[in-house]
């Protein structure tokens, strides 16, 4: 396992211990905005265009949007083969996105998936339900079918909130109207059941849409009183950070960033008019929030008591997710996805203690 330093005013040297297969080193190239010393450690690398991270125990699942989900354990990286039902769209920013474990993943080898798919001339996201069995995933059976889905923002994150219903990001298809038409699945944060029927109780009747007006989100959590949160792309700039509520209207089109009017709400932070972040996957831990970003290629601390914003891990390249576990913050590097420069053992998982 390769350990990392970024540090101030130090200059490039090898480490006590270095050999000429693995070296560890020090730079000043990399550092963090407070500018102070930061480890952090290579657990899995040459990942392929990797989009969300799970963690059980040990074991790492990583979905890849090419289509395969890469087990790592101990060290070893496994990438275990997915199939699904419909062809899988080769899109921008397309393919297989999210993933979350079943609660009872461990009995009955199940999880959620989010994918973007190509049927014929026409192109859409699903949510499905997959089965792991010898080492191969295969889509079970559908949830949720006919997210728009057009030539770019697609949402894609998929995440078991506290009450125990799946919650998905929906982007608005390169249709801005769609994030305020409540007919239509995009541009919307949504809520479900485990088994893909609708709960009794979101905010709109027999409907999936839990919250709207949302450009392109792709992160979202949750505090431990069950506060939720979402990030979500702004257009050129004006990324944002909301604070998530039933039924609320979050502005697209209508405003964006620091705008505000009558009716709709207005986000928590944003990187405003001039600068972006496009934020991806997030987490919670201490009342900050723990943001992906690309543009920004940076580990993002937003501190909800002091609204300060600053780089955790920056300089690595595109970052697309993050998870927190036992104060230690992991992260996948998204260099590979045609936007990025690729580096040596692109792209990689990485850990860091908070």
């Amino acid at each position: 396992m390769k350990k990392l330093f970024f540090g101030l005013g130090i200059s490039l040297v090898c480490l006590t211990g270095c050999s000429t297969n693995e070296k560890e080193f020090v730079s000043t190239s990399e550092r963090n905005s407070s500018q102070t010393l930061v480890q952090y450690e290579t657990i899995a690398a040459n990942l392929e265009a990797p989009w969300a991270i799970n963690k059980l125990g040990d074991v790492f699942y990583i979905t890849e949007r090419t289509g395969h989900i890469v087990k790592v354990e101990q060290g070893e990286v496994t990438r275990q083969e997915v199939k699904l039902e419909k062809m899988l769209s080769t899109a921008s920013e397309a393919g297989l996105l999210g993933l979350v474990l079943a609660p009872d993943f461990e009995q009955s080898n199940e999880a959620y998936a989010y994918y973007t798919y190509e049927n014929g001339s026409d192109q859409f996201n699903r949510i499905v339900l997959l089965f792991l069995e010898n080492n191969k995933w295969r889509e079970q059976s559908v949830l949720l079918d006919g997210i728009p889905s057009g030539t770019y923002h697609h949402g894609g994150r998929v995440k078991i909130g506290p009450d125990q219903k799946l919650y998905a990001t929906a982007g608005d298809a390169s249709n801005p109207q769609t994030a305020q038409d409540l007919s239509t699945l995009g541009g919307k944060i949504l809520r479900l059941n485990l088994d893909g029927s609708i709960p009794d109780d979101n905010p709109f009747p027999n409907s999936y849409v839990y919250s709207y007006g949302h450009r392109n989100p792709q992160g979202i959590t949750w505090s431990p009183d069950g506060t939720m949160y979402a990030s979500e792309h702004g257009q050129s700039a004006n990324d944002e950070i909301n604070k998530i509520e039933a039924g609320q209207n979050y502005g697209w089109p209508s405003i964006e960033g620091e705008q505000t009017q009558e009716g709709f709400i207005s986000p928590l932070f944003t990187s405003g008019s001039e600068h972006t972040w496009a934020p991806s996957g997030m987490a919670f831990f201490n009342n900050k929030l723990y943001v992906a970003a690309l543009r920004g290629t940076a580990v993002l601390e937003f501190d909800l008591q002091t609204k300060e914003v600053k780089e955790i891990v920056n300089n690595m390249g595109r970052i697309r997710d993050v998870w927190i576990e036992d104060h230690t913050l992991y992260w996948i590097t998204n260099n590979t996805d045609g936007r990025g420069t690729p580096g040596e053992k692109d792209d990689q998982l990485y850990k860091l203690e908070l």
